[in-house]
Parts: structure tokens; sequence; C-alpha cells
């Protein structure tokens, strides 16, 4: 396997993972088969020598061996692999399992999380593995499942250079953009305040399209006329028509994980005492709007009908 030379998104300067780590990677694994995971993995098969995957619901990993050819196995077999990834609900269930393999994993390996979580974690994981001589980088995706479906993921990544520079083939399976953005728990933040932007977009069209309606406008040809304007976001071109307009509301990212990831943004804040008034009104609000839901029962789109509750106003078309 040719290394790829990615110039565009590391620091060049060496470090001492260059003389531990190995030159070629014959075996990744997979650990979290959720909405993004169980697409994100595809993409490593037939790429490797071997491809491993692991499921808490061992089922899954077996459907996902049935139907791509990668190997279901345990997660102290996934432990073993080159290149790790993780993609699991929160920064919390990847200490847990990391913490139950820490002796299965070799030195030279480095493991890539793509779940979206809390940079603090991320630095003591770094820290914990390093004592393993396995380095651990946080990066977190963007796309959603139609991105992981397509490999065109953005990639957020935080962490050791020469450690990405190593991974970067396995993380180029499943990516359209992979950037370095700063040292461990950076990867992380760019994706709680991503996130956190995208929220904020979110409820404002939420608002705008409302009042449009309450005057006779169809929202559909409010957002076409958005969609070719300034006030145009991911929000109003694929979100509202998608999701919202069409009262689908397809589960895919849940919103108690965006509640979530604007919570660690606001804590992000708060370390640096920065006045953010609209992200934390936001924040609030997504908040109060995953509460309405039980934890990974309703989708991020389902901000919506919250919002619909206090304006009696239904955002579809008449």
């Amino acid at each position: 396997m040719t290394q790829a030379n990615p110039t565009h998104h590391t620091n060049t300067n060496k470090s001492s993972i260059t003389q531990t780590i190995s030159t070629e990677i014959k075996s990744v694994s997979f650990i979290g088969l959720g909405a993004m995971g169980y697409l994100m993995a595809t993409h490593l098969v037939g790429k490797f020598d071997t491809v491993m995957v692991y499921n808490r619901t061992s089922a899954k990993a077996e459907q996902h061996a049935k139907e791509f050819g990668s190997q279901a196995v345990s997660l102290e077999q996934a432990a073993t692999a080159d290149v790790i990834f993780s993609c699991l609900p929160t920064s919390n269930e990847v200490d847990a399992i990391i913490a139950k393999v820490l002796p299965h994993i070799h030195s030279g390996s480095v493991w890539v999380d793509c779940t979206s979580g809390v940079p603090a974690q991320a630095k003591a994981a770094n820290t914990k593995l390093q004592q393993q001589g396995c380095y651990f980088l946080d990066a977190p995706v963007s796309g959603q499942t139609t991105g992981a479906k397509a490999g065109t993921l953005t990639v957020m990544v935080g962490g050791e250079a020469q450690a990405l520079n190593h991974a970067y083939p396995a993380i180029d399976c499943f990516a359209g953009l992979i950037e370095h953005v700063g040292a461990s728990g950076a990867g992380f933040a760019v994706k709680a305040v991503n996130n956190t932007l995208f929220a904020i977009n979110a409820w404002a069209c939420a608002e705008g399209l409302s009042v449009l309606k309450a005057h006779g406008v169809n929202p559909s040809s409010a957002l076409t006329c958005i969609n070719h304007s300034s006030g145009q976001s991911m929000a109003s071109s694929n979100t509202f028509p998608n999701r919202i307009i069409n009262r689908q509301f397809p589960k895919t990212f849940t919103i108690d994980l965006m509640a979530k990831d604007c919570g660690i943004a606001m804590d992000l804040q708060s370390e640096k005492k920065l006045p953010t008034p609209v992200m934390a009104q936001v924040a609030s609000l997504i908040r109060a709007a995953s509460m309405q839901h039980d934890i990974g029962s309703a989708d991020f789109s389902e901000f919506a009908k919250f919002y619909e509750s206090w304006t009696t106003l239904t955002l579809q078309d008449e």
C-alpha cells in the first residue's frame, strides 16, 4: 500500500512517532456500526489485507461482513489492527472501550476516533494510548449519511501530524476533505462549533419561514428564492426541503447528539469566557427541543416541531 502525500493538511515537523509507527497499513478495524459507521466501514473493504468490524450488537457486524466482505470480530480482535476506527455516540463510550482493550493494542498503531467527542477526553485518550505506543487522533466527520455512503465526508483531525500521515490512506477511503486542524482535541472542538453553527442556521431558517408562511408564502417557494440568494445555508438547501417541509424527519443524526455537540461548544466558550449570546441561546433551545424526546428516538430536524408548537404554524406547503 503506497502512502498518500497530504501536503495541505499537516505540519511537517518530525516527531518521535516516526520511530515506532509502521510504514504500511495491513489491517484496519471499525468499532461502532451505527448510521454513519456502517457506511464508512464499507469503503475500507478491498483496500487493505484485513478489514475487521465490531458492533455492540454482534448481528450488525455479521450483517456488514455478509453484505460487504468485512470480518466480524470481537472487540479485543478489533483492537489489534494497525489503524483502529471508532464512531460512537459519545466520548464516554470510547473511553470505556479503550480501557477494556488497552492490553490488546500494539505499539505503532493509530486510533482514529470519528465520534463527535469532548476535546478534553481526546487529550486524555491520547495520553493513555501513547503509554502503549499507540497514537490517538480525534477525527470527527461531517456530511451526514449521504456523505458517508458516497465516501465524501469532511474529516477534521486533531493530534500528531505524523500519526495522521500514517492513517491518511485509511481515512481517505471515506473522505472528500481531510484537514489537520491542530493538536489533540482540536478536531472535536471544530466539530462542536460546526454543529452549533448549523443549529443556528437551522433555527433561524425555521423562524424566517414561519414569518413568511404567516404572510401566505409557501415554504418551498420561499426556499427556492433563498437558496439562490444570500440567505442560503445547508439548513435551507438540504435539511428543510428533505426532512422538514416534506414532513419525513428521517432519523440519522439524533437531536440529543446535536444538543450534546452544542453543549460541548458552550463548554469551550466558557473556558475562555468569550461572549457568544447567539450560540448560547440556540444551544439552550436545541437542548429544550431535545428534552421532548427519549434519547436516540428523534432526528435533529424535529427541533422544527418544537418551534412549531410555539407558532401553531406547520412548516409545509399548503
